[in-house]
């Protein structure tokens, strides 16, 4: 099952769909405004979110799934982001091309410990069709599109999309300035929905293409099969001897990484495409 958030003016809206249908859950149940509060009552009743949200899927709320795209909001606002560094080929060797210090990058591919960082804030981080932000200090500027693991008190609830944005030209600098690269405002973009129900996170179709001024720049695919480490072994050590907070998301590392030389500019649109949960859309601005 996907569950989207909507904003209705003043009003937010969670949508539900389960067999190419969409259902207002809000208008069925007003308490179930947000993917939370039905995260919540799951927990409570010690049942599955699906579960619940079947109990409450009524014909009579059922909705044309076009309005999905009208007024699209963050599909879950997480108390923190955390990311995973360095869990495909291809990042370790962008890397590694960046930094004066190369050598630590492959140590962490080939690591029995991932690279495991925070990255945004609720305030920090965006949804569909907002804007991601670069650092007007930076000189080099990519997205990184990124299987998001969605937790609820530790444990795996669902997934999502993830635009781990960053500077590459700061951290090339010094690794030491990796939070600077990473943690800013606009920094992070999440989307389009949360999805419940897959059945391998790690065999996914992953695509991103830029346009800008009307052209493609850039348009690549591989798959999360790639990631050289599994979604329970992130959370693991995620959770590993750390307070995670009731709800958070994990992104799990960058799959595709446009060439040296690229750099995103202001008013850029970013496409990524995950296989199975949709496309998240971002343009660009200066912060």
């Amino acid at each position: 099952m996907r569950y989207y958030q909507l904003s209705d003016r003043d009003d937010r809206i969670l949508v539900v769909v389960n067999d190419s249908r969409a259902y207002d859950l809000t208008a069925a149940k007003p308490e179930f405004d947000s993917f939370r509060s039905l995260l919540g009552a799951a927990s409570v009743a010690q049942s599955t979110v699906d579960d619940v949200a079947r109990d409450h899927i009524d014909p009579a709320h059922e909705i044309d799934a076009g309005r999905i795209g009208t007024a699209p909001a963050r599909p879950v606002v997480p108390d923190e982001v955390w990311a995973a560094g360095v869990t495909y080929r291809i990042s370790e060797e962008a890397r590694e091309a960046e930094s004066d210090t190369p050598e630590m990058y492959l140590d962490v591919y080939d690591a029995d410990r991932p690279e495991i960082f925070f990255k945004a804030t609720p305030s920090r981080t965006v949804g569909p069709d907002e804007a991601v932000g670069i650092r007007g200090d930076s000189t080099w500027d990519v997205p990184e599109p990124e299987l998001g693991i969605v937790l609820y008190d530790g444990s795996v609830v669902g997934y999502t999309i993830g635009n781990d944005v960053s500077s590459r030209s700061i951290e090339g600098e010094n690794p030491l300035y990796l939070p600077q690269a990473k943690v800013y405002d606009k920094c992070c973009s999440i989307g389009p929905c949360v999805r419940t129900d897959l059945d391998d996170p790690t065999s996914l179709t992953m695509s991103m293409s830029i346009h800008r001024d009307g052209a493609c720049v850039y348009d690549e695919a591989t798959s999360t099969g790639e990631m050289v480490r599994g979604c329970g072994e992130l959370v693991s050590y995620l959770n590993s001897h750390n307070a995670v907070p009731e709800l958070a998301v994990l992104l799990t590392g960058t799959s595709l990484v446009p060439d040296e030389g690229f750099t995103l500019q202001r008013n850029d649109r970013i496409d990524i495409d995950i296989e199975g949960i949709g496309v998240l859309t971002n343009t660009v601005v200066t912060v």
